[in-house]
């Protein structure tokens, strides 16, 4: 089965052009190595996505006939994941937060106070 199939057979991808796309842009490797969407897969392999900055490793334990539900995703894929990827993206939301959200325009005069205040507070050793 190709690699581009397989990973949207078990619903890492919600269409198969953007598993194909994925494996184009390098995202996707078996083996340490960048693959083509053409790429056989087979049981045994191991397989590396880069997904919304989380490396997720995967072992294919079976290949599906088809697209296959997501409670049977599990009988044909093993993820090897380490908790620390999720743990970092975690913190990557965090800090995202501590930011002004786009859109929000000028800050107000409350806020320029605060940044004012904040500002000669870190100037004073």
């Amino acid at each position: 089965m190709r690699i581009d199939k397989y990973l949207w057979s078990v619903r890492y991808y919600k269409t198969r052009s953007k598993a194909t796309d994925a494996c184009k842009k390098g995202h996707i490797k078996v083996g340490e190595q960048p693959v083509k969407p053409s790429r056989e897969v087979y049981p045994g392999d191991h397989i590396l996505v880069r997904k919304n900055q989380i490396d997720y490793q995967l072992e294919v334990l079976d290949l599906p006939p088809n697209r296959v539900g997501a409670k049977l995703v599990d009988i044909y894929r093993k993820d090897n994941t380490p908790k620390e990827a999720f743990e970092h993206s975690e913190l990557l939301k965090y800090s995202k937060e501590y930011y002004r959200k786009k859109g929000t325009g000028r800050p107000t005069k409350k806020d320029r106070r605060d940044i004012d205040d904040y500002l000669e507070d870190s100037d004073t050793p």
